[in-house]
């Protein structure tokens, strides 16, 4: 099926042609900088973002991260994006537009949603019982056991990921404009205001202010190896680069938008609630458990689902309310995500089989559905599965693959195509087309020189520590 979306010359001239004649477009460029915010916002930026922040020194961290998001993460946006709209295609026909032999690099990118989205699936459904635990069953939230098993029941768990996987497709099968824009201008606007109240309030709380001060002041003692690299890995899963994603939604960008500032307020937005998620757990975290290395041993699930439940306990009424609010804005933050996710799947089989949207729509929601399925397995009838050790699960495989294999490899062929094979001024003057782009000599650097390095850091770091050569 995929080979099928490969073209020489011509051919792929023609192609482009049709498929650009029907090819969505968003309403204007905040659509396009909210749709592809709200997809570089989820998940990582809840547990991920604040225990980092919180095992690596706080503001020290913070001002890392900054630097690497405004001249790293921004240059990768603009490559996916502007490929993305030069071709007017998905990934595997945005690479192989260059030739049949860069079509692999197009078809592991594309691997990357399919291999994602069941297993983010799985995690938003456990994100979805809690907030509607918080509604039903507060009291029982923070029993022990209760996490394990809700995951581990071989009913309620698979019940929760289809509802979060129904909400997700329904949207989608909405379309752009019908769908996946009026739905996030309504997530994203709520997920910033409730993360705003939420952090004031978290503020409010005995002890918060030493723990703000620890995050947001920076300790240049702090800097280290691993705290590079922890920064490096965590901008670079955050703002979907290597996913396919970005390729996809700059494919549906006209000519006229300006590529370079859409960029800079996509990372600006997904900043701001990385930013945001850390004020509302590191200062309180800090204080409860007692400084950062502690917070940062809850990392993950546990401190989402364990954590944070008994926190919210100790709070008395209010932190029913806190809880509610938290796992809502949580959901909200994973479903524009997996949106992103389901919609760069869909386009991808469109693209590569051009078939009608709806066939490729019900085609990528049977094959998520099923990998979701058997994903979640991992945790009760296939739980003797333990592929990464004693302890792993296949959700951990799947999540290993992809975001410590697969996509630093993308990422790394595809600064190596637009640098040295296609030349970076091609893209220069797809930008151009809409932006000034002064920057341009320091864009090409960027990604002829240093994105590569970096890019190869993520991946022997984050494999190497898989493999227990050394800890990020």
């Amino acid at each position: 099926m995929f080979r099928e979306a490969a073209c020489k010359g011509g051919e792929q001239g023609e192609k482009m042609a049709d498929s650009t004649q029907t090819r969505s477009t968003w309403s204007g460029k905040w659509m396009f900088i909210l749709a592809a915010a709200a997809s570089a916002v989820g998940l990582g930026n809840m547990w991920r973002f604040p225990y980092l922040a919180a095992k690596y020194g706080g503001g020290m961290f913070l001002l890392t991260y900054v630097v690497l998001v405004f001249t790293f993460g921004v240059s990768m946006l603009i490559l996916e994006i502007s490929l993305g709209r030069r071709t007017k295609l998905s990934a595997i026909g945005a690479f192989s537009h260059f030739g049949r032999k860069y079509l692999p690099i197009g078809i592991l990118a594309s691997l990357v949603p399919f291999i994602i989205t069941p297993y983010y699936s799985i995690i938003g459904g456990w994100v979805t019982k809690y907030a509607f635990a918080y509604i039903a069953e507060p009291s029982a939230v923070t029993g022990d056991g209760y996490f394990a098993g809700f995951i581990t029941s071989p009913v309620s768990s698979f019940v929760f990921m289809a509802i979060f996987m129904a909400a997700t497709f329904i949207v989608v099968a909405l379309g752009v404009k019908g769908g996946i824009e009026k739905a996030n201008l309504v997530m994203m606007p709520a997920l910033i205001v409730m993360a705003i109240a939420l952090s004031v309030y978290t503020l409010t709380l005995p002890g918060a202010i030493d723990g703000l001060l620890y995050y947001v002041t920076p300790d240049f003692s702090k800097f280290s190896p691993e705290l590079l690299i922890g920064a490096l890995g965590q901008m670079f899963y955050s703002l979907s680069l290597a996913m396919g994603i970005m390729i996809t939604y700059g494919s549906y960008l006209e000519k006229k938008e300006d590529i370079v500032q859409s960029s800079a307020r996509i990372a600006g937005f997904d900043l701001l609630v990385s930013f945001l998620a850390g004020l509302m757990i590191v200062p309180t975290s800090f204080v409860a458990l007692g400084g950062g290395d502690a917070v940062a041993e809850k990392a993950g699930p546990s401190l989402m689902f364990g954590t944070l439940p008994q926190l919210f306990d100790s709070l008395g009424a209010a932190g029913q309310v806190v809880g509610l609010v938290f796992f809502l804005l949580v959901l909200f933050a994973a479903l524009t995500s997996a949106i992103s996710l389901v919609e760069a799947c869909t386009s991808i089989v469109h693209d590569a089989t051009h078939w009608t949207r709806t066939k490729s729509m019900v085609v990528t929601m049977v094959a998520i559905f099923l990998g979701g399925i058997f994903i979640n397995l991992g945790y009760n009838h296939l739980s003797f599965i333990q592929p990464l050790g004693e302890g792993s699960s296949i959700l951990d495989l799947a999540d290993f693959l992809s975001n410590s294999v697969i996509m630093p490899i993308v990422a790394l062929f595809t600064c190596l195509l637009v640098g040295w094979f296609v030349k970076p001024q091609q893209f220069i003057e797809e930008i151009k087309d809409g932006s000034a782009f002064k920057a341009a000599g320091a864009w090409t650097v960027m990604i002829k020189y240093i994105a590569p390095v970096l890019v190869a850091i993520i991946l022997v770091a984050y494999v190497g520590m898989q493999f227990g050569l050394f800890s990020v």
